[in-house]
């Protein structure tokens, strides 16, 4: 028979997959309490680290409408649900876990489908959201400035031909007063 705390916390894992932006499934074997704060810690406000039992997380995967992670729920699990840029969560877990070997990602799901570990890796070695953010500006900035020279040279162009022409008219005009 369920608890009041299991359908809270299946309640609560539910909603979290449902406003999360990502999530990251890990095992977390053999990481001292401090090791996970530690990683809390590194992973900041814009990620929540929850350990889980699996039963409870395959209710609140299937109340959350999640499909593809099942195979993700053997073992110890803990869940990092992303609230903000995937990115950063996802190089923060990845450097975690490269110095702490007791840390496993198993997987993932972000966008409505299952990620992958190598996909979590590639996650991770995208720049972050204000890099791309400003390598677009400075593209779109390129581009406007290459559109406001091509739409001044057939103006400078024009000008150009009537100094010529003007120069041509007044230098045939004192040819011919001169003969």
């Amino acid at each position: 028979m369920a608890t009041r705390e299991k359908v809270e916390a299946v309640a609560e894992i539910a909603d979290r997959f449902r406003n999360s932006s990502a999530a990251v499934i890990t095992e977390y074997t053999g990481l001292s309490v401090a090791q996970l704060n530690q990683l809390r810690r590194t992973l900041g406000s814009g990620t929540k680290y929850r350990i889980a039992k699996n039963t409870l997380v395959r209710r609140a995967v299937q109340d959350a409408g999640v499909e593809g992670l099942d195979d993700l729920f053997i073992g110890p699990t803990a869940i990092a649900f992303v609230e903000d840029e995937p990115v950063e969560a996802a190089k923060a877990l990845k450097n975690f876990a490269k110095d702490n070997k007791a840390l496993v990602i198993k997987g993932g799901y972000m966008d409505g489908r299952p990620l992958s570990v190598n996909e979590i890796d590639e996650l991770a070695e995208l720049d972050s959201r204000e890099v791309l953010l400003s390598k677009a500006a400075g593209a779109f900035k390129a581009k406007m400035s290459q559109a406001a020279t091509m739409f001044a040279e057939p103006a400078s162009q024009v000008a150009r031909l009537a100094a010529v022409l003007e120069d041509k008219r007044s230098g045939s005009g004192d040819e011919s007063a001169a003969a």
